[in-house]
């Protein structure tokens, strides 16, 4: 409504200001001396000139609340678009924590219910520090996501090597055995790229947890580097469940998970985080999956010398 009254109070002021200057600037007593019939035809002329007006502004009455209302639908779509995103951000944030924090109070409040030994009031802190630990990871992962790309963060990019980063995820988890026997690891020539190790390293970390955590034993999980045509890749190949097309397509929506992965621990962020990581630092990453058969993640990154 509002850009129909505009357009209509524009049209109007530009009609009466053709009007006016017509009329204003018509020589008058040049007519007269040439008899009434060139006076006639002038008024005539008038007469048509705001039956025109008039019919063109009848017709813009029509026009213009259609045009009005398709500009304002355009302009608010990317408008409705972002907040329906953030409306799902917020739900599923609130649904994330609600869990957690659902469960530090239930444990909290069991162990203040009646005295428990020593034992029993140490279990209830533990589960609580563990669901702790996961609201902290989370709160983490939106603080990551929310930084963005902007070049605040790219002032803080620096030289780093990919295989020095798949080397100390891997040696961080030597600690755990199950997980060590089962990673496999095949580093080519230093694969050398402009960014931020803690956010790189972040990436590299969420997309082996994701593999290690859908692969069961005596499954395997492949991390290799290489370079092509000055592009930095890492791939990490899993034998595990895989996906099917369905769920490949949204396996980068914040807060998706699929049916599969309902039972297992996780938020739903680690992929949409490690996207926005990666085209923060000008990179690329796919996932190709089979169910049954396992799942392909290849991070595409641009060389630095």
């Amino acid at each position: 409504m509002t850009y129909t009254v505009v357009q209509l109070v524009l049209f109007a002021a530009f009609a009466v200001g053709i009007y006016i200057f017509v009329t204003g600037t018509f020589d008058i007593d040049a007519t007269e001396s040439d008899g009434a019939g060139a006076l006639n035809a002038a008024e005539q002329g008038f007469a048509n000139l705001r039956t025109g007006l008039i019919v063109l502004y009848a017709i813009l009455l029509v026009l213009i609340p259609i045009a009005s209302f398709l500009m304002a639908r355009a302009a608010l779509t990317p408008l409705q678009k972002s907040y329906d995103l953030q409306q799902r951000f917020v739900d599923g944030a609130s649904h994330e924590m609600r869990s957690p924090l659902s469960v530090i109070q239930g444990e909290l409040e069991l162990a203040l219910l009646t005295p428990r030994t020593p034992a029993e009031y140490e279990r209830a802190i533990q589960t609580a520090l563990d669901a702790v630990g996961g609201l902290t990871e989370l709160t983490n992962d939106l603080l990551l996501i929310s930084r963005g790309a902007g070049a605040e963060l790219k002032r803080t990019y620096e030289l780093v090597d990919l295989n020095d980063l798949v080397r100390l995820d891997i040696d961080a988890r030597s600690s755990n055995p199950e997980d060590a026997h089962r990673l496999y690891v095949k580093l080519g020539q230093a694969t050398v790229v402009l960014g931020s190790p803690a956010l790189l390293a972040r990436a590299i970390a969420n997309v082996i947890d994701n593999a290690l955590k859908f692969t069961t034993p005596p499954g395997i999980v492949t991390v290799s580097t290489d370079i092509h045509n000055s592009i930095c890749t890492v791939t990490i190949r899993d034998t595990g469940i895989g996906m099917d097309n369905d769920d490949l397509k949204h396996a980068f929506d914040r807060f998706w998970r699929s049916d599969q992965a309902r039972s297992r621990p996780g938020h739903g962020v680690g992929l949409s985080l490690v996207q926005q990581i990666i085209h923060a630092h000008d990179g690329r990453i796919t996932l190709t999956s089979q169910v049954g058969v396992g799942t392909t993640v290849t991070v595409n990154l641009p060389l630095r010398p």
